[in-house]
């Protein structure tokens, strides 16, 4: 056995990638096994929406300054976006609207809600609306990558390839001690032959 150990070198960086990745991927892990969970429960986990809504008038400087874009959705003007966040609160800078003779229609898709922005390009009012799900729908939304932007979505991909390295080492550490663990490869086969037999029987 001493001498089997010896012929791998690469053991310890395996077993430094091992508890690196391992290090990355522990919360994640925890935050995806915990929404797991909650979404195969969403139907029994009741949660009663909050909506709220914020009306205002555009300034008429603003709203003189509006041009009709050519095509029928284009970003808000840089100017709009500053007095919607700055005087309102909403982050509308960058989202495409859709634009048409009398009115701006924005839809504000977030994690766990929903909200959408109205301007009437006649009077000048703003509508505002945003609905929350709750904390639950919210960590759920993170779990599928739901409306939750390019950096999130960089995360999942990074966060995989460490979940991946993770098991890839796992396995070789595996191998390396099975002669010691008599149970180490039924285990294993366990985790393949569970989810194939539910899979074949259960679903259709």
């Amino acid at each position: 056995m001493a001498s089997r150990y010896m012929q791998a070198p690469w053991l310890g960086t395996v077993r430094q990638w091992h508890w690196i990745s391992s290090a990355l991927c522990l919360v994640g892990m925890l935050l995806f096994a915990i929404t797991g969970i909650t979404l195969n429960h969403a139907g029994q986990i009741r949660v009663e929406p909050q909506t709220s809504t914020i009306e205002a008038e555009l300034p008429m400087q603003l709203l003189d300054g509006l041009e009709q874009p050519d095509s029928g959705r284009a970003p808000l003007p840089a100017a709009l976006a500053d007095w919607l966040g700055q005087e309102q609160g909403i982050r509308a800078a960058g989202a495409v609207a859709e634009w048409s003779e009398d009115e701006i229609y924005l839809a504000l898709p977030r994690p766990g809600g929903d909200a959408w922005l109205a301007i009437d390009l006649v009077t000048g009012d703003v509508f505002y609306e945003q609905t929350s799900r709750g904390l639950i729908a919210y960590l759920n939304d993170l779990h599928k990558g739901r409306n939750t932007g390019s950096a999130w979505f960089w995360f999942i991909d990074v966060f995989s390839v460490a979940c991946v390295v993770f098991c890839v080492t796992g396995l070789i550490l595996l191998y390396r001690h099975a002669d010691s663990r008599p149970t180490t490869w039924p285990m294993v086969g366990l985790g393949l032959v569970i989810p194939l037999l539910l899979i074949i029987l259960f679903i259709h």
